[in-house]
């Protein structure tokens, strides 16, 4: 089982369609606080972290402070030119899923 860290609900909606092995998918519901963060993901320690956050200011603070706070997690980053997870073609998201061995639908 695999933990996924995204900023919204669409990004957790798109994600669903796309992953195929047991994954817990949280949603940080756009910046959050270094204490709400730690909060969030604490129960799920035990799990491989993996972020998605959008391509723009909000997605960048977040990597920034996952790296600060979990520096092992995974984070995958979109094409800029897609600007949001939930406006990323699903056949992209699965490719960069593939990379790092995630089952894909």
């Amino acid at each position: 089982m695999i933990c996924m860290v995204v900023e919204g609900r669409s990004d957790k909606l798109k994600l669903e369609q796309v992953i195929a092995e047991e994954a817990i998918i949280l949603c940080t519901n756009g910046t959050m606080s270094e204490d709400g963060l730690l909060e969030l993901l604490a129960p799920y320690e035990y799990l491989s972290f993996y972020t998605l956050f959008d391509a723009d200011l909000s997605g960048q603070k977040m990597r920034k402070l996952m790296r600060r706070i979990y520096s092992e997690a995974v984070q995958f980053e979109i094409p800029a030119q897609y600007k949001e997870v939930a406006e990323t073609p699903t056949a992209v998201l699965a490719a960069l899923l593939k990379k790092e061995n995630i089952r894909t639908k």
